[in-house]
């Protein structure tokens, strides 16, 4: 019997999710545990594995839509099911003779996407296998355009025809899976992802929640880099790798623990709350967006499980592998914009959170040291707080602990 694939509740408070990309097409053998979809929510982008093996059958949800949680996304079942259905369809096992030519239309002919729309639109995305891995690669709809084939099926010739209009452009459903940086899209008009919506939204209710206040001060790391050159060595052997950053997350904790009024958040009702832990958010930056996952209690972790917790999640939010609530309960942030070159930030503090560090470049520059001229690796640190919450003395005293720290590291402390 058929299983449905339904969407999962990514997290408690989750309670719809939106299709991005289907890693497999209709006719398509599937493994247990074998990635089938990718999904985003308001809290982490995820690959969702297939619950069963078998032939993935039907897909009922097109890319781009959001649909509750549990709805049946698609239905994957055996081969005979398949032809005895009708479902991925011969064209779907086999090579397509002659995709321009006109097919006949079975009523069981395969689907690649949801039995939503007019009966023409079902009818249009009914096309051969190829016409659909073309329509991919090139983000068009098929849907969305006039097939001359039997029945109003787009034929290989229908979608070269609009590709080789000048005005042809990416569907309205289509999601870009280029990088932020745009490579590729000039000229073009597409829809935000679904990443980027969220971000956006966060972004904005952000800046007009706070009452956004900015410091900077500049580190000197010398004495950071001595240790680090001193310690790189032990701590590869022991499967890290002790950088800068890692340094910065441990003073930061440690002056979350003195400062205890930016280890905070504030409520819609204007409550503050003071939090016990430290939870640790890291942002990393992705090719389609950003995110932020968490360190939990890293006020209980030394420099070296620091270290390797944030490249754990790092790597894994690349992948698409956190856990929503890897990404959820944070009390503090830390982005590093640094790591491309930039001096220092003004970023946006992570709401409901009070307080955010930016990270900038550390670079050698000339400074004075004991009324001498010496080069030292320099960097600055920012730091965007709430006004409503905390006052400039504050923040400016957390920020003196953390250049204090770094400055005057204890080798013990490693």
């Amino acid at each position: 019997m058929a299983a449905d694939v339904v969407m999962p509740q990514m997290g408690e408070s989750i309670t719809e999710g939106t299709i991005v990309r289907w890693l497999k097409r209709v006719g398509d053998a599937v493994d247990r545990d074998e990635p089938l979809f990718e999904i985003s929510t308001d809290k982490v982008e995820a690959e969702i594995p297939a619950p069963s093996a078998g032939i993935l059958l039907e897909i009922c949800v097109t890319e781009g839509d959001t649909v509750p949680v549990d709805t049946v996304v698609a239905r994957i079942g055996t081969a005979d099911e398949q032809r005895a259905t009708g479902h991925g369809g011969v064209a779907a096992a086999s090579p397509v003779p002659d995709a321009d030519a006109p097919a006949a239309d079975p009523g069981g002919s395969p689907r690649s996407a949801a039995p939503s729309g007019t009966v023409d639109e079902r009818r249009r995305q009914r096309s051969s296998p190829l016409v659909r891995r073309m329509a991919r690669e090139h983000r068009v709809d098929i849907s969305q355009l006039r097939g001359t084939g039997i029945a109003g099926r787009v034929t290989k010739r229908d979608l070269l025809t609009h590709l080789e209009r000048p005005s042809a452009a990416p569907s309205r459903r289509s999601t870009p899976r280029s990088s932020d940086t745009g490579a590729g899209l000039a000229g073009q008009t597409l829809p935000m992802s679904v990443m980027r919506r969220k971000i956006a939204e966060h972004m904005v209710l952000s800046k007009r929640t706070s009452a956004h206040v900015h410091t900077v001060f500049q580190v000197n790391y010398h004495r950071v880099s001595q240790i680090r050159d001193g310690r790189k060595a032990e701590f590869a052997a022991r499967g890290g790798k002790l950088t800068y950053l890692s340094f910065i997350l441990k003073a930061v904790v440690d002056a979350l623990r003195a400062v205890p009024a930016v280890n905070a958040s504030v409520d819609a009702e204007m409550n503050v709350t003071y939090h016990r832990e430290v939870n640790l958010g890291v942002a990393v930056a992705l090719d389609w967006g950003l995110i932020v996952p968490v360190v939990r209690h890293a006020d209980t972790k030394g420099l070296f499980e620091l270290s390797t917790a944030v490249a754990d999640l790092a790597t894994r939010a690349r992948a698409k592998q956190l856990e929503p609530d890897e990404v959820a309960g944070g009390t503090f942030t830390v982005t590093n914009p640094g790591g491309i070159g930039a001096q220092f930030g003004l970023p946006i503090i992570n709401q409901p959170q009070i307080a955010i560090l930016g990270v900038g470049a550390i670079e050698p520059r000339v400074v004075v040291v004991d009324d001498a001229i010496a080069i030292r690796p320099m960097g600055y640190l920012s730091l965007a707080f709430d006004h409503r919450v905390i006052d400039g003395a504050v923040g400016d005293q957390f920020m003196a602990i953390i250049k204090q720290r770094l400055e005057q590291w204890d080798p013990a402390d490693v």
